[in-house]
Protein backbone atom coordinates (compact mmCIF):
# COMPACT_ATOMS: atom_id res chain seq x y z
CA UNK A 1 0.00 0.00 0.00
CA UNK A 2 2.85 2.47 0.86
CA UNK A 3 4.40 2.01 -2.81
CA UNK A 4 1.24 2.47 -4.49
CA UNK A 5 0.67 6.08 -2.07
CA UNK A 6 4.35 6.93 -3.01
CA UNK A 7 3.65 6.41 -6.71
CA UNK A 8 0.58 8.45 -6.64
CA UNK A 9 3.06 11.26 -5.14
CA UNK A 10 4.88 10.79 -7.60
CA UNK A 11 2.59 11.25 -10.13
CA UNK A 12 0.76 14.01 -8.72
CA UNK A 13 4.35 15.66 -8.45
CA UNK A 14 5.06 15.51 -11.83
CA UNK A 15 1.80 16.68 -12.65
CA UNK A 16 2.26 19.82 -10.84
CA UNK A 17 5.96 20.14 -12.53
CA UNK A 18 4.51 20.12 -16.17
CA UNK A 19 1.99 22.30 -15.20
CA UNK A 20 4.61 25.03 -13.87
CA UNK A 21 6.37 24.56 -16.82
CA UNK A 22 2.97 24.89 -19.00
CA UNK A 23 2.64 28.41 -17.32
CA UNK A 24 6.55 29.41 -17.60
CA UNK A 25 5.92 28.77 -21.53
CA UNK A 26 2.64 30.18 -22.00
CA UNK A 27 4.15 33.60 -19.62
CA UNK A 28 7.08 33.51 -22.54
CA UNK A 29 4.38 32.95 -25.03
CA UNK A 30 2.96 36.54 -24.06
CA UNK A 31 5.98 38.43 -23.61
CA UNK A 32 6.87 37.45 -26.82
CA UNK A 33 3.94 37.65 -28.84
CA UNK A 34 4.16 41.46 -27.37
CA UNK A 35 8.05 41.91 -28.35
CA UNK A 36 6.43 40.92 -31.98
CA UNK A 37 4.03 43.31 -32.07
CA UNK A 38 6.12 46.17 -31.16
CA UNK A 39 9.19 45.51 -32.86
CA UNK A 40 9.86 42.40 -35.19
CA UNK A 41 6.77 40.62 -36.45
CA UNK A 42 8.87 37.89 -37.11
CA UNK A 43 9.29 37.07 -33.76
CA UNK A 44 5.76 35.91 -33.74
CA UNK A 45 6.66 32.34 -35.06
CA UNK A 46 8.96 31.97 -31.89
CA UNK A 47 5.87 32.89 -29.30
CA UNK A 48 4.00 30.36 -31.59
CA UNK A 49 6.26 27.81 -30.76
CA UNK A 50 6.05 28.66 -26.79
CA UNK A 51 2.15 28.53 -26.93
CA UNK A 52 2.00 25.34 -28.77
CA UNK A 53 4.73 23.41 -26.03
CA UNK A 54 2.29 25.39 -23.31
CA UNK A 55 -0.75 23.73 -24.80
CA UNK A 56 0.28 20.14 -24.74
CA UNK A 57 1.97 20.71 -21.74
CA UNK A 58 -0.84 21.76 -20.12
CA UNK A 59 -2.88 18.96 -22.03
CA UNK A 60 -1.05 16.31 -20.42
CA UNK A 61 -0.94 17.34 -17.07
CA UNK A 62 -4.42 18.18 -17.00
CA UNK A 63 -4.75 14.47 -17.58
CA UNK A 64 -7.00 15.23 -20.55
CA UNK A 65 -4.23 13.48 -23.16
CA UNK A 66 -4.68 10.17 -20.78
CA UNK A 67 -8.51 10.12 -21.47
CA UNK A 68 -8.45 11.01 -24.40
CA UNK A 69 -5.84 7.95 -25.53
CA UNK A 70 -8.55 5.98 -22.96
CA UNK A 71 -10.83 6.66 -25.18
CA UNK A 72 -9.24 5.64 -27.94
CA UNK A 73 -8.02 2.30 -27.33
CA UNK A 74 -11.62 1.53 -25.40
CA UNK A 75 -13.22 2.79 -29.09
CA UNK A 76 -10.66 0.71 -30.92
CA UNK A 77 -11.57 -1.95 -28.74
CA UNK A 78 -15.76 -1.77 -29.35
CA UNK A 79 -15.22 -1.55 -33.04
CA UNK A 80 -12.88 -4.99 -33.37
CA UNK A 81 -15.55 -7.48 -31.28
CA UNK A 82 -13.01 -9.65 -30.31
CA UNK A 83 -10.99 -9.78 -33.68
CA UNK A 84 -7.68 -10.09 -33.88
CA UNK A 85 -6.17 -7.70 -36.16
CA UNK A 86 -3.50 -7.68 -38.07
CA UNK A 87 0.01 -6.11 -36.42
CA UNK A 88 -0.22 -4.23 -33.31
CA UNK A 89 -0.99 -5.26 -30.04
CA UNK A 90 -3.53 -7.77 -29.18
CA UNK A 91 -3.70 -12.01 -27.88
CA UNK A 92 -5.30 -13.22 -30.86
CA UNK A 93 -3.58 -16.01 -32.59
CA UNK A 94 -0.71 -16.12 -34.21
CA UNK A 95 -1.15 -16.12 -38.18
CA UNK A 96 0.54 -18.72 -40.46
CA UNK A 97 2.78 -17.87 -43.48
CA UNK A 98 4.23 -21.02 -45.35
CA UNK A 99 4.01 -23.50 -42.77
CA UNK A 100 5.40 -21.54 -39.85
CA UNK A 101 3.95 -19.84 -37.39
CA UNK A 102 5.15 -15.76 -36.61
CA UNK A 103 7.21 -15.28 -33.92
CA UNK A 104 9.15 -18.42 -34.46
CA UNK A 105 12.85 -16.82 -34.96
CA UNK A 106 13.29 -18.77 -37.69
CA UNK A 107 13.71 -22.16 -36.07
CA UNK A 108 12.86 -25.27 -37.57
CA UNK A 109 10.15 -27.35 -35.95
CA UNK A 110 12.89 -29.93 -35.15
CA UNK A 111 15.02 -27.49 -33.67
CA UNK A 112 11.82 -26.31 -31.27
CA UNK A 113 11.16 -29.38 -30.14
CA UNK A 114 14.93 -30.56 -28.85
CA UNK A 115 14.78 -26.61 -27.21
CA UNK A 116 11.39 -28.32 -25.52
CA UNK A 117 13.24 -31.56 -24.53
CA UNK A 118 15.94 -29.52 -23.03
CA UNK A 119 13.89 -27.43 -21.33
CA UNK A 120 12.08 -30.65 -19.59
CA UNK A 121 14.83 -32.11 -18.94
CA UNK A 122 16.14 -29.35 -16.74
CA UNK A 123 13.21 -29.21 -15.48
CA UNK A 124 12.81 -32.95 -14.35
CA UNK A 125 16.75 -32.79 -12.87
CA UNK A 126 15.74 -29.50 -10.54
CA UNK A 127 12.98 -31.55 -8.81
CA UNK A 128 15.13 -34.58 -8.69
CA UNK A 129 17.15 -32.39 -6.13
CA UNK A 130 14.15 -31.27 -4.30
CA UNK A 131 13.05 -34.33 -3.57
CA UNK A 132 16.20 -35.99 -3.03
CA UNK A 133 16.61 -33.49 0.32
CA UNK A 134 16.11 -37.03 2.44
CA UNK A 135 13.47 -36.26 4.28
CA UNK A 136 10.27 -38.68 4.66
CA UNK A 137 7.35 -37.23 5.34
CA UNK A 138 7.26 -38.69 8.62
CA UNK A 139 10.39 -36.29 9.47
CA UNK A 140 8.71 -33.48 7.62
CA UNK A 141 5.51 -33.64 9.81
CA UNK A 142 7.81 -33.94 13.16
CA UNK A 143 9.85 -31.53 12.20
CA UNK A 144 7.02 -28.68 11.77
CA UNK A 145 5.30 -30.57 15.01
CA UNK A 146 2.24 -31.56 13.14
CA UNK A 147 0.03 -34.57 12.61
CA UNK A 148 -0.26 -36.57 9.28
CA UNK A 149 -3.51 -36.02 8.79
CA UNK A 150 -4.00 -32.15 8.60
CA UNK A 151 -4.61 -30.47 5.83
CA UNK A 152 -2.57 -27.90 3.89
CA UNK A 153 -3.74 -24.74 5.25
CA UNK A 154 -2.55 -26.13 9.12
CA UNK A 155 0.76 -27.01 7.26
CA UNK A 156 1.24 -23.77 6.31
CA UNK A 157 -0.11 -22.31 9.56
CA UNK A 158 2.60 -24.78 11.40
CA UNK A 159 5.49 -23.86 9.02
CA UNK A 160 4.77 -20.09 9.36
CA UNK A 161 4.83 -20.46 13.14
CA UNK A 162 7.87 -22.58 13.17
CA UNK A 163 10.06 -20.32 10.29
CA UNK A 164 9.19 -17.73 13.25
CA UNK A 165 10.57 -19.70 15.80
CA UNK A 166 13.91 -20.75 14.19
CA UNK A 167 14.17 -17.81 11.84
CA UNK A 168 18.70 -17.22 12.03
CA UNK A 169 17.47 -13.72 13.43
CA UNK A 170 15.75 -14.58 16.23
CA UNK A 171 17.23 -15.52 20.33
CA UNK A 172 16.95 -19.50 19.67
CA UNK A 173 17.03 -19.36 15.92
CA UNK A 174 19.32 -21.20 13.91
CA UNK A 175 20.04 -21.59 10.20
CA UNK A 176 20.68 -25.17 10.29
CA UNK A 177 17.19 -25.26 11.80
CA UNK A 178 15.03 -23.10 9.35
CA UNK A 179 17.02 -24.86 6.49
CA UNK A 180 15.64 -27.84 7.79
CA UNK A 181 11.78 -26.59 8.06
CA UNK A 182 11.63 -25.09 4.73
CA UNK A 183 12.96 -28.27 3.18
CA UNK A 184 10.20 -30.18 5.76
CA UNK A 185 7.51 -27.52 3.93
CA UNK A 186 8.69 -28.06 0.81
CA UNK A 187 8.74 -32.07 1.08
CA UNK A 188 5.00 -31.61 2.79
CA UNK A 189 3.29 -28.63 -0.46
CA UNK A 190 5.08 -30.42 -3.65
Amino acid sequence: MRTVISEYEAVVERNQLVMGLAIVFAGLAVIVALAAIAHAPVVGILALLFGTVAYFMWYQASGRLTRRLYRTVENRARSNDGRAERGGFGAGPRETRRGRTRGGFGRSRRRRTDDRRRHNRTRDNRADVVNQSGLTNAQAYDILDIDPDVEESAVKEAYREKVKDVHPDTENGSEEAFKRVNEAYERLTN
